[in-house]
């Protein structure tokens, strides 16, 4: 028999998340974001789960010529744009919109010819400083684009730094919108402005039933059931993608002041039952995590207790009556968010789904079965 640690992808869970990015930006296509190897989830996963998405956008150019692969037609987009000119010819052949987001990208496409245009997003740095035009450079940029003969369409795009708080103290969304629209007024094209953040509070960004005017929205987290931060995802109506479960394989009774795991950082406060889940770092559970952090045994809540190892981690078990070798461990998913557990491991739930080892087995399921 295989160890028992699995993960269980939730494609119900996905398509309702979907939708529900679609209610807060009704008029709003969607790009569905499928970078890091659909956030853990795989990438032919996440094309089925977001079939009905307007497009797909991701990083890598590889996995944007396996979605065509994969038979995906719809829009692709690359988020970081090409990394070398020799790409360029790609995006023709295969129908793939780049970002450009600096110079040298210009420069690239205006030295290189192409059999058929191509559509670009040209990206502006409204705060975020990682990628973009500063809006003073933006207009620039843009002509220069405009006048190269294979550049079909551009759409205008920037990236929210503080989506998950209306009013953060430094830079908040309404500060960069109105940086955008300085630096994009009066030009031509479509424009893609809000992230996971952004679509979450369209209608608190411009009061009640309102929507912050985006032709294209890009949400990521959202759609695998997480959030930016603040709020958890079952109050925006959100559904956990992916559930990672396991069992119980060991027991241990321990008495007052006993220890347990690598560096005996943990000692028991008193008489307590601590159970040895096939679950560790190696498996992509974050060794950090701290005792406390949340852990479902037959449906109970529990806490971790000790150092996660490689392959193991203990939990407590003296509140669950009958707990036994084999019983079903939830590390986060359906039944506890993983938000909740990232938080107290000190990350993002980003992170718990992306770092999901090639070594933990994968199935589907629907969310609420066993």
């Amino acid at each position: 028999m295989p160890r028992p640690l699995h993960a269980i992808i939730h494609l119900d869970a996905m398509q309702r998340n979907l939708d529900r990015a679609r209610t807060c930006a009704p008029s709003a296509r969607i790009w569905a974001v499928v970078k890091a190897n659909a956030y853990g989830h795989g990438l032919e996963r996440g094309m089925r789960g977001f079939a009905q998405a307007d497009g797909l956008a991701l990083i890598e150019t590889e996995n944007a010529l396996r979605l065509r692969e994969l038979g995906w037609v719809k829009p692709i987009l690359l988020l970081e744009g090409i990394f070398d000119a020799a790409d360029i010819p790609l995006l023709a052949e295969h129908n793939i919109n780049s970002t450009v987001h600096c110079i040298e990208q210009v420069k690239m496409l205006e030295y290189t010819s192409l059999y058929r245009p191509i559509d670009v997003h040209l990206k502006m740095n409204t705060g975020m400083n990682r990628l973009g035009f500063r809006p003073d450079e933006f207009r620039a940029a843009y002509a220069r684009l405009r006048a190269i003969r294979d550049i079909r369409s551009i759409t205008l795009m920037t990236h929210f730094a503080n989506s998950d708080e209306l009013e953060h103290p430094r830079l908040s969304i309404a500060e960069q919108v109105r940086r955008f629209h300085q630096g994009a007024d009066g030009l031509a094209g479509e424009r893609s402005l809000s992230n996971s953040g952004g679509v979450l509070h369209q209608a608190a960004l411009l009061g009640a039933g309102g929507e912050l005017h985006s032709d294209w929205v890009r949400p990521g987290i959202m759609l695998y059931g997480g959030t930016p931060g603040g709020r958890p995802a079952k109050e925006f109506g959100l559904l956990p993608t992916m559930t990672l479960k396991s069992e119980i394989i060991g027991i241990q009774q321990l008495d007052t002041g006993d220890s347990v795991g690598y560096g005996s950082r943990f000692q028991a406060p008193g008489p307590m039952t601590v159970g040895v889940v096939a679950c560790g770092y190696a498996d992509g559970y974050p060794r950090h995590a701290e005792h406390g952090t949340p852990v479902l045994v037959d449906g109970v809540q529990t806490s971790l207790v000790g150092r996660v190892s490689m392959d193991m981690m203990t939990v407590d078990l003296t509140p669950i009556r009958n707990a036994r070798v084999g019983s079903k461990v939830t590390l986060w998913g359906d039944g506890l968010a993983v938000d909740e557990v990232a938080q107290a491991a000190g990350t993002i739930g980003y992170e718990l789904m992306c770092a999901l080892a090639p070594r933990v087995r994968v199935a589907e399921g629907r969310v609420g079965t066993d």
